[in-house]
Formats: structure tokens, sequence, C-alpha cells
């Protein structure tokens, strides 16, 4: 009997062993998105617990050694991710260097406080500034970039004022910290988000732009009362050199992840880290939870609900209208 070629064909692909569908890359690209950046957002929470162990050292030593050693970790990673050229035309462009020097003064300022205030044990402090930050750089883009809130955000905003104004009120004093925290970051994001340089270039010059200053504070400290990497234990030696890849890695988590998953997704994760700190700082290191914590708590995060659930539903609208979009464009 002839057997033709399409039967010969169709034999020999059913005797196959059968093989699992392969993951659509879309899908395993989101996978990969959410897992980065939800590691990013679990290491910037961890962190707490990571500069705890450094409290016995001033935090202008450590924020030295931290730019000291970003600096040294980011400069062969820039070479190995081929963004050599990138970062080479930052240097030559005076507007996007003007820029990079100024961020790097703003998020320098953070991560002094944001030590300072675990050095002081005020990280509950800290993790309101980090609940608040999402609702500031709504407001941000409102000011300066005229995008307009819906009804759903202002009441997320108002919640959120209310909730500083009953601190404010209770304490007698603006919760500087958190205030301080969230508009820093937002500035920052803000200033990174209109300036067309990548994560990693930006970041070393960021760091360029600090190392002058942080290896004369360093120099400056070991002539006169002596560094605690000089005259340190191993343990310590260890920890200052770690302060490098504690700075880098949960940035290039975050910027790989927040390629590949939707917005809404981002927003919801982007509360891992002061849900870790809170946790850390209550219920690891015994920080006081008032009564005025409780009710400042309440009031953002009802407003952060109210918030996330409207840009998930924005975001749910829009991904639906595209859809019809390309359905009508193929019909």
């Amino acid at each position: 009997m002839r057997v033709t070629a399409r039967e010969n064909k169709m034999t020999n692909t059913a005797n196959e062993p059968a093989t699992p569908p392969a993951i659509p890359a879309p899908s395993r690209e989101a996978m990969l998105g959410t897992i980065s950046a939800g590691l990013g957002y679990t290491l910037w929470g961890v962190s707490v617990i990571y500069y705890k162990q450094l409290i016995e050292i001033s935090p202008f030593e450590v924020l030295a050694h931290r730019s000291v050693w970003t600096v040294l970790l980011l400069v062969p990673a820039v070479w190995a991710l081929h963004r050599f050229g990138l970062f080479r035309a930052a240097l030559k462009n005076k507007r996007i260097l003007g820029t990079l020097a100024l961020t790097a003064l703003i998020i320098g300022s953070n991560w002094f406080v944001f030590i300072y205030s675990i050095n002081e044990s005020r990280v509950v402090e800290t993790s309101l500034g980090y609940y608040i930050n999402p609702l500031v750089s709504v407001l941000m883009g409102v000011f300066f970039l005229s995008e307009k809130l819906s009804k759903a955000q202002i009441v997320a905003v108002v919640l959120a004022a209310a909730g500083v104004a009953n601190m404010t009120w209770a304490l007698g004093e603006l919760p500087w910290i958190s205030l301080f925290l969230a508009f820093s970051f937002a500035g920052y994001g803000y200033l990174r988000k209109i300036t067309p340089v990548g994560a990693v270039e930006g970041l070393l010059v960021e760091m360029l732009v600090l190392l002058p200053v942080s290896l004369g504070y360093l120099l400056w400290l070991e002539g006169t009362a002596g560094t605690s990497f000089v005259g340190g234990d191993a343990w310590t030696i260890f920890l200052l050199m770690m302060t490098g890849p504690m700075t880098a890695v949960p940035l290039l988590l975050f910027t790989y992840g927040a390629q590949r998953i939707r917005l809404a997704t981002l927003g919801l994760m982007q509360y891992f880290a002061p849900t870790l700190q809170f946790f850390f700082a209550v219920w690891l290191y015994g920080e006081t939870l008032t009564d005025t914590h409780i009710v400042t708590f309440a009031l953002i995060w009802a407003g952060l609900a109210i918030f996330s659930g409207d840009t998930w539903w924005r975001e749910r609208e829009l991904r639906k209208l595209a859809r019809l979009s390309a359905a009508a464009e193929r019909g």
C-alpha cells in the first residue's frame, strides 16, 4: 500500500510524545516581571533590618559608603550590559547631566533621612512616608504635567491629607520624616521620568556626582575620628561594602519588572516595602504604635485603597478600549 508524504507526516506526528505547550511569551514576561518587581520591593522593605545593623555608625558615614560601593558595583554592570555608550552620552548632554546632578542630591538626602530614621527608631514614620508617596506623585502630575484628578483620586488625596493633619495636631509638629521621604522620592521619580536616560547609567551618573563628597568625607573622617571601615571588624566591613548591592540590586529588579507588568499591578506592589517596614517597626523592633498612628494609618490606607481601585479600573477600561480598537481594525 502506498503511503503519501502527507499521511507519513501525520503518522510520525501522532507517534511523537506529546509536549506541554510553551508558556506564551507575554505571559512568561509578565510572570518574570511580577517576580522581579516583587523582589525589588521586598528588598527595599527588608533593608530596614539591614541598616539596623549599622545603627552604631553615623548616617553620614553610611551614606558615603553607599555612594562609593554603588559606583564600584555599577561600573562593571554598565559595561557588561553594553550601556557604556549611553552612559557617556548622558555625561556629554549638559541638560541631562544637570538634571541628574539635582536628582543625585535629592536621592542622597532621601537616603540620609531614611538611614537617620532607622537609627532613631522612627521606622513607623518611614513607612508612613512611603505609603503617602504615590499620592504625592499624583499631585505632582497635577501641578507639573497638568494632569487632572478623578473624583476617586481627590477623595484619596483628601483622606491622606486628613491623616497627616491628624498626626500633626496630635504631635504638635509636622511628621517631617514622613513628608520629606514622600516628597523627595516623588520629586526624584518625577525628574527621572522626564529625563531620557536609563535606570542603570542614570544611577551611575548620580553616584559619580556624590562620589567626590563621599570620598572627601571618608578621608576627612579617617584623619580625625577614624572610619568604621578601617577600624571596624570583618562583619562591619562586609555590611558597609554590601550597601552597594543593597542600593543597586532592588532598583535593577524594579526596573526590569516595571517594563513587563501592568501599571495597576505595579501600583499595588509598591505597598510591599512600607508594609514590611511597618511590620518590622512594630513587631520586630517594638516601636510604639499610638492611637494617633492608628487613626492616621487608617485614613491613609483607606485613601490608598480608593486610589488603587480607581487605577485598576481605569487601566482595565483602557485595555478594553484597546482590544475593541484592534478588533475593529482587523474587521
